[in-house]
């Protein structure tokens, strides 16, 4: 306990980690997988109205006739490449999430879907083929650190074709206008963390000056103590430049989401980046 009091004592140093992964966790993972799967929440993923709407817009903008091998980066469940598969574009998605990955792989094969899936980390995964199109779809690119985000965008330029096209969305500094740091706790007989009688501690870290912002959870049950990190950075168009040309883009667009929306909304960016 005196750990404990001691360790939430001190602010997390940016983009610290933790020996705890949401995704290696089997009770949490589920509870992740149900909330991709829910096709009204905003959650996991995003609601399948707006999917529908971003995978028009962008089958629309870069065509399977012309953009042929398509990558999903953080695939989840396959909600978004079975719908590229069904535009005709050849599939690949790559999770780091072992149930994801294999109700990806169950819903292909029930559904005659010839679709590629990868169980590994697509920071750490050496792909063996060039794609036409790389898509890494619900901020993801902000839950990095800066150091991963080179080393991704480097992956991802060597990997794309001579007319390669990446496109990403982020959270911009607006989400977190007015943000203060807090905490919160709760004892729950079972929920979202645990199937078993627990205390949740809930920390929201502000690191401003950085435009980087951490949740950190930390589950007490009786026989353990568990903490999860989840950071997430906000960026501007400029600092998304920067990022980008320094591996070797240098025709880049912006849009306000990944539906291709040009009135730019306050809390996202969508980027379009070709080679």
């Amino acid at each position: 306990m005196d750990k404990l009091l001691s360790f939430l004592q001190v602010k997390p140093k940016l983009y610290e980690k933790t020996q705890y992964n949401i995704w290696d966790n089997d009770y949490v993972s589920k509870g992740m997988l149900q909330a991709h799967l829910d096709e009204s929440l905003d959650s996991a993923s995003r609601n399948i109205k707006f999917v529908n709407k971003s995978v028009n817009w962008i089958s629309e903008l870069f065509p399977p006739t012309k953009y042929h091998n398509l990558l999903d980066l953080g695939c989840g469940p396959g909600i978004y490449t079975e719908r590229f598969y069904n535009r005709g574009y050849y599939v690949t998605g790559i999770d780091i999430s072992k149930r994801s990955i294999m109700y990806a792989k169950q819903s292909a094969m029930k559904n005659n879907m010839n679709i590629d899936y990868i169980l590994n980390s697509y920071i750490e995964y050496e792909f063996q083929k060039t794609f036409d199109l790389v898509t890494l779809i619900y901020c993801d690119y902000g839950v990095l650190s800066p150091q991963e985000r080179h080393t991704l965008l480097k992956k991802v330029y060597h990997v794309l074709s001579q007319q390669g096209v990446f496109i990403f969305d982020v959270f911009t500094p607006a989400k977190y206008y007015g943000c203060k740091e807090e905490r919160s706790w709760e004892a729950q007989d079972n929920g979202f963390w645990s199937s078993s009688p627990h205390l949740l501690l809930h920390s929201f870290y502000c690191y401003s000056e950085q435009n980087t912002y951490l949740n950190q959870y930390v589950v007490i049950t009786e026989d353990e103590i568990c903490h999860y990190n989840v950071w997430e950075h906000a960026f501007t168009v400029q600092e998304l430049k920067n990022d980008l040309e320094a591996v070797g883009f240098q025709d880049i667009s912006f849009y306000g989401n990944v539906a291709g929306e040009n009135n730019c909304q306050e809390n996202t960016i969508c980027v379009v980046a070709r080679k």
